[in-house]
């Protein structure tokens, strides 16, 4: 072929790939992507160095800070820093696992919605209406507490069975729950956002094509239809993580999360409240931990939101 302007083409770009490229241009969603990335190195790496944040030592209680205890101790003389890395790893567990498992069901349940329309559409509809009318938290402490009548006999099942370590496995199953009640729940808005979005792609020409082609619903629906949502579910699972680490946060405050010894960030801003006006180290360091990472979520989440809009995408 000639050379010369009419032979050069200009290379497309997927939306993903500019996505990428604006992504990488916002300061602040990429510096919260590094104190995210930061967090979770110390609290699920860095932590299995640290002391045991359970031990009991009255002797040392509400030590200052030094060179052995980091961040001082608490009211039991249980190492601080130590306490707020495993706390760290409930809570992040709790606003990732919950998120997960929320967004598998909303994407499910809005599509199939959308996708069939109908009468199906409307009775799956309210549904969710008549869900989103009892409030969040009341539904969440009812089931968390159902299930977790459950975690003393799973732990004793599991440690007669396998031979785990029974203060390690009292530890994940007095969780579990707790991730299951705020998952099992909070899809019902991820549901309605799903369903409107697939409202609109189902009457989208490369769909009209796939069922010309004799392509089965269920093929159309997971293969070409979901994954044309991924993009605002992921914006709305970014905003929604710190949404669950502060349910989790407030349930513990209130004696419903994680029980005692073992600790989460809510639990340990719990007991510094009691210790305000002489130790407010206790509440502040915890707090401060929380703080940035729900800032940082909420950063990344915005920024993801503008990387992901394709309105901005054809600027």
């Amino acid at each position: 072929m000639p050379e010369g302007p009419a032979s050069e083409f200009e290379q497309g770009s997927s939306l993903w790939k500019d996505a990428r490229h604006r992504m990488g241009q916002n300061k602040f969603a990429m510096g919260s992507l590094c104190v995210l990335g930061l967090m979770i190195l110390l609290c699920f790496a860095m932590a299995w160095f640290c002391k045991d944040p359970n031990k009991v030592n009255l002797v040392n209680k509400f030590a200052a800070p030094s060179e052995e205890h980091w961040f001082g101790t608490d009211a039991l003389g249980r190492d601080l820093f130590a306490r707020i890395l495993y706390g760290g790893q409930v809570s992040i567990l709790v606003g990732l696992i919950a998120t997960a498992v929320s967004v598998a069901i909303g994407i499910i349940y809005g599509a199939i919605s959308g996708f069939i329309g109908g009468k199906t559409d409307a009775v799956l509809m309210r549904i969710v209406d008549t869900l989103l009318a009892i409030p969040f938290l009341v539904l969440v402490i009812v089931l968390q507490a159902t299930l977790s009548n459950f975690s003393g006999e799973v732990t004793q099942w599991i440690v007669d069975s396998w031979g785990w370590d029974k203060q390690f496995t009292s530890r994940l199953t007095n969780v579990v729950p707790l991730f299951f009640a705020l998952g099992l729940l909070g899809w019902l808005t991820l549901s309605r956002i799903v369903r409107a979005q697939v409202l609109a792609i189902k009457e989208r020409e490369f769909v009209e094509a796939a069922v010309a082609l004799g392509y089965s619903k269920s093929r159309i629906l997971f293969r070409h239809v979901i994954p044309n949502v991924l993009g605002p579910t992921i914006v709305y699972s970014t905003l929604t993580v710190p949404g669950f680490i502060m349910y989790e946060a407030i349930l513990s405050f209130l004696g419903l999360g994680v029980e005692s010894p073992n600790s989460s960030w809510g639990v340990l801003i719990k007991e510094g409240a009691n210790f305000l006006e002489t130790e407010i180290q206790l509440l502040l360091l915890p707090g401060l931990f929380f703080s940035l990472t729900l800032f940082s979520l909420n950063f990344l989440g915005d920024g993801l939101r503008d990387a992901l809009d394709v309105k901005a995408s054809k600027d």
